[in-house]
């Protein structure tokens, strides 16, 4: 006598496609997840770099001039609009001559990346004169100096990602993501 013959299964049953398709969708997520984390750890590393050699231009310009870039606004309490007098000082006119920085042989670029026309790394949203200076999230870096500066010197920030900042209150939770020069 024969033993019955097996039944040859072909195919997959529709628990262990369910069982496939939930793992792979929980590893997409994963991945998706991660990539995020590490995008955002990418750009808080970029604002770091960018503010220190901001600090770093700053203080070679009070070197050069004897104070720090920005005018008498830059006292503003909660450092908003500042990085266009940042711009013209450091890159577009720091001797403030305005023949900006293609027709001055007297002027000294102290950061080279604020070029507008070559903003390769995302510096500068405008053109000409009217650039201003952003963090890797689009936001405008924060700068004020003097009595209002909670350092020393001067006080040069971003917002982070939320675009929020509470420069008098540290410890506001406005402030979590800021990236702050110290």
């Amino acid at each position: 006598m024969k033993p019955p013959p097996h039944r040859i299964r072909h195919g997959f049953t529709l628990v262990e496609m369910l069982a496939t398709i939930t793992i792979i969708v929980i590893l997409a997520g994963l991945v998706v997840a991660g990539t995020a984390f590490v995008k955002d750890r990418q750009k808080r590393a970029t604002a770091e770099i960018q503010i220190r050699l901001l600090a770093n231009a700053c203080e070679e310009y009070k070197l050069d001039h004897g104070s720090y870039p920005g005018s008498d606004s830059s006292l503003n309490g909660d450092g908003r609009n500042m990085t266009n007098g940042l711009f013209k000082d450091l890159y577009w006119d720091s001797n403030r001559d305005g023949a900006g920085p293609q027709n001055d042989s007297e002027q000294k670029i102290y950061i080279s990346e604020l070029d507008p026309k070559n903003n390769k790394q995302g510096w500068t949203e405008g053109r000409g004169e009217a650039a201003r200076i952003v963090d890797p999230w689009g936001n405008e870096y924060r700068y004020r100096k003097g009595v209002n500066a909670q350092s020393p010197d001067f006080d040069l920030w971003s917002p982070g990602k939320d675009g929020r900042t509470n420069p008098e209150n540290p410890k506001d939770k406005f402030n979590r993501d800021d990236v702050r020069n110290l």
